[in-house]
């Protein structure tokens, strides 16, 4: 079974449902849209994460696409530390059926105090609700290991590598230039890191072999049932197919069977506690 650890829906700004901003990608990928392409490459499901560039804190459309394929998607949705109620607004999303974590935009606005109230609020709320909580945290690794540090109870998921990764050419000069901060989270048992949009860091053609070296040793310092593989589809459409995110990994002879399986699937089971034979 193979599951996508990140991957977008949205639909064309309206009136209905305005955007906030435009996201890189194309002018609308539908949920019909997204199922189509993961099925079209053999992947069985994914975590759905409400595009917090478009939508901001409303996930009302990825709730949509949920009651529509419940069997398809696990559900994320970003949430404001700033936001006095956060706390009622997690507990709320706890309640609704497909849920299984919440998003920081920590280089969003986002104090940069690992000890800020508010970030301390949410943390706590995500424990309390059994509930991972995914950062954006490029630019921040410093903040989010001491995050880490002193919330234990929580488990915490790196989008993205911990990299800033690019939307259209060029690539990076240096992609991995904060790899080092990256690999000291992994001293913190409650951190999980997501192997997505890997491919977007690549100075190479598919299939993308220059990331290897690298890759492993995320994988060495974290162990594979701490890394969830996935493409961080829609944003990467003007560097990848999607079927180029999926297959640089799914028929790599850099991976076992076994670590295929954990790593594309078996792992972001477990730590979601979801996957789409659970939904």
């Amino acid at each position: 079974m193979i599951i996508d650890s990140q991957v977008h829906a949205y639909e064309r700004d309206k009136p209905s449902r305005p955007w906030a901003a435009v996201l890189h990608g194309a002018p609308e990928v539908t949920g019909d849209e997204m199922v189509k392409a993961m099925d079209a490459v053999g992947v069985d499901g994914a975590i759905l994460v409400s595009p917090f560039t478009m939508y901001r804190y409303d996930a009302s459309y990825a709730l949509e696409v949920y009651a529509k394929y419940p069997t398809r998607f696990g559900l994320v949705k970003p949430v404001d530390p700033a936001d006095p109620a956060v706390a009622e607004h997690i507990a709320d999303w706890k309640s609704k059926r497909g849920t299984v974590a919440i998003r920081i935009m920590m280089n969003r606005g986002i104090s940069p105090d690992p000890a800020d109230p508010g970030i301390t609020r949410v943390l706590a709320a995500a424990a309390k609700h059994s509930f991972p909580v995914n950062l954006l945290c490029w630019g921040r690794l410093e903040q989010t290991t001491e995050m880490a540090r002193r919330n234990p109870n929580t488990r915490l998921v790196i989008d993205h590598v911990g990299l800033q990764q690019p939307f259209e050419p060029p690539p990076l000069a240096e992609p991995f230039a904060e790899l080092p901060k990256v690999l000291k989270l992994a001293d913190y048992d409650n951190v999980a890191i997501k192997i997505s949009g890997a491919c977007t860091l690549s100075r190479e053609a598919y299939p993308y072999n220059d990331i290897w070296a690298p890759l492993k040793r995320i994988f060495d310092a974290f162990g594979l049932d701490r890394c969830l593989w996935g493409t961080d589809w829609t944003r990467a459409t003007q560097l990848l197919t999607y079927k180029q995110g999926v297959d640089a990994f799914r028929v790599s002879k850099q991976l076992s069977d076994a670590d295929r399986a954990r790593l594309m699937g078996g792992s972001l089971a477990n730590v979601y506690n979801w996957s789409p034979s659970k939904a």
